[in-house]
């Protein structure tokens, strides 16, 4: 059990996201950085998709309750366990009664908080994701708040301590050409991948918004049925400035899709924070599989050392 004594940011459960509802207008939740929530899963042994907290724009202090293993991935923070200073991507353990303390975030969007066994939370159409938008899901649908008492899914366990490479932050994404990709001038096509986007401040779970320069423009009017909408689409509204959908987007869109982030990045998409400038890079299909496998042998690499230290 964990025990909410403070909280300044925006804290919530999620694990990897509710799939297979979408025709039903109900949208997959989920981490905005899935990487970095599969690899502090996998540094506890907990299954991969296991629920943790995403932790953004502020700080958290918790007590523990009992001995706990746990973990801080995704987002690097100014964090300690009682008085001691901890760092991201190690795993500890928590004695009962121990307060662990996240002050800030120094770099990065979005930080999570595993734990071994995931957090006990009722599973919600097969996931334990909040959806923020339609308020269920995760603990009580909500953000957590001061006073929350969360369930642990292992109790009194303990896991020597182990650090794991961290997930490098960048600037620089990649994407594939999307359906209406030559629907757009050739000098917007070069435009989006030649200037420096600035990620907008109302950009949010459901959708990063950037501001470039020169707006991005279509050979001639197009009229658009709906369509599906996942995470990483690029929609292209009439004012040129692109919209990339993140974890909450909406299940359907209209405007018209310059381009998809490949599904490797998009964490590293979402750790960007709000002002930053960012680049977008065009590869290949083959290029963006080969991005997925580095991803992969990344967390094999952690398997393996977590086998190790046993």
């Amino acid at each position: 059990m964990i025990y909410i004594e403070k909280i300044s940011g925006f804290a919530h459960i999620q694990d990897l996201g509710r799939f297979g509802y979408r025709n039903f207008g109900i949208g997959h939740a989920g981490a905005m950085d899935p990487l970095a929530l599969q690899a502090g899963n996998l540094l506890l042994e907990n299954t991969f998709d296991a629920s943790a907290i995403e932790l953004s724009l502020g700080g958290i202090t918790l007590t523990f309750d009992c001995d706990t293993p746990f973990c801080l991935t995704g987002a690097l923070c100014e964090a300690y366990l009682d008085d001691n200073p901890i760092y991201a991507y190690w795993r500890y353990t928590a004695k009962a009664k121990q307060r662990l303390t996240i002050k800030r975030l120094t770099q990065g969007n979005y930080c999570y908080l595993c734990v071994a066994g995931g957090f006990l939370v009722p599973q919600v159409l097969g996931s334990y994701s909040t959806d923020l938008k339609a308020g269920f899901g995760g603990y009580k649908g909500r953000c957590l708040a001061k006073g929350d008492h969360i369930p642990t899914g292992k109790r009194d366990l303990y896991l020597s301590s182990i650090g794991i490479e961290p997930i490098a932050f960048t600037n620089n994404i990649y994407f594939i050409a999307s359906s209406e990709f030559s629907a757009f001038t050739s000098e917007s096509q070069q435009y989006f991948t030649q200037q420096t986007w600035s990620l907008s401040q109302n950009s949010n779970r459901m959708g990063y918004r950037f501001s470039g320069e020169k707006p991005l423009q279509l050979k001639q009017p197009l009229e658009m049925l709906s369509y599906a909408a996942p995470m990483g689409t690029v929609q292209v509204p009439p004012d040129g400035q692109p919209i990339i959908l993140m974890a909450d987007t909406q299940t359907t869109g209209g405007y018209p899709k310059i381009a998809c982030v490949i599904q490797a990045d998009l964490g590293r998409l979402a750790q960007n924070k709000l002002g930053d400038p960012l680049q977008f890079h065009l590869i290949s299909r083959q290029q963006a599989l080969e991005i997925s496998q580095q991803n992969q042998l990344y967390l094999e690499n952690i398997r393996r050392t977590t086998y190790e230290a046993r």
